[in-house]
């Protein structure tokens, strides 16, 4: 089961002045929905949501929700924070069974980079998606997807086939899509063009 449970409030009052009316009270509104029962407004304490929301492992992971004796496995969609004082300022929950099939979007993470040839030579990485979308079950959401770029020179691409899954985890799209690819500056690659085609006619 999660790690992470949030104690939750019923809101009466919906819409913009019930979420202004929550926040007053020090408390952050949400939506519950999901599943075969109707939304519900709810707030859980702002204390304790930041607490959540700074482990690293409330966005996209299993979560318990928690109302009175009441529990339910529950995922968090979407946290809003507020564009000036940073403050999270809404979010969204969605119910779900622990052992669910779902699709979410976890993060892409890169490691090795010194091992790259292409990046020892000056080339960047050049992130075409920071996550990606995966199929599992809502108990087993990995933290995120790591490649390994030892190896990778410049003008190769990373597609989501090169990439090792966890058992039971598998990318939502069926096409093999890149990810990332690693690029250098035109000129370095226009001067390496250049010293191969010289190498191959001097062969």
């Amino acid at each position: 089961m999660a790690d992470i449970v949030l104690n939750v409030e019923v809101r009466d009052r919906t819409g913009t002045g019930g979420a202004r009316e929550a926040r007053r009270s020090g408390l952050v509104p949400g939506i519950l929905y999901g599943g075969d029962k109707a939304p519900v407004a709810i707030a859980v304490r702002e204390n304790e949501f930041r607490k959540a929301l700074y482990t690293g492992k409330l966005l996209g992971h299993l979560v318990t929700l928690k109302h009175g004796n009441e529990t339910q496995p529950v995922i968090a969609k979407d946290v809003q924070m507020h564009p000036v004082s940073d403050a999270p300022w809404h979010f969204d929950l969605y119910r779900v069974d622990e052992h669910q099939q779902i699709k979410i979007a976890v993060p892409v993470h890169f490691k090795n980079h010194e091992d790259s040839p292409g990046l020892k030579r000056g080339g960047t990485i050049n992130i075409v998606r920071h996550d990606v979308e995966i199929s599992c079950t809502a108990d087993h959401i990995p933290e995120e997807l790591v490649f390994d770029l030892t190896g990778l020179d410049i003008g190769d691409a990373i597609r989501i086939s090169a990439f090792t899954f966890p058992e039971g985890v598998t990318p939502a799209m069926d096409r093999d899509f890149v990810v990332a690819t690693v690029t250098g500056a035109s000129a370095q690659i226009s001067e390496e063009s250049a010293a191969e085609a010289a190498a191959t006619e001097a062969e």
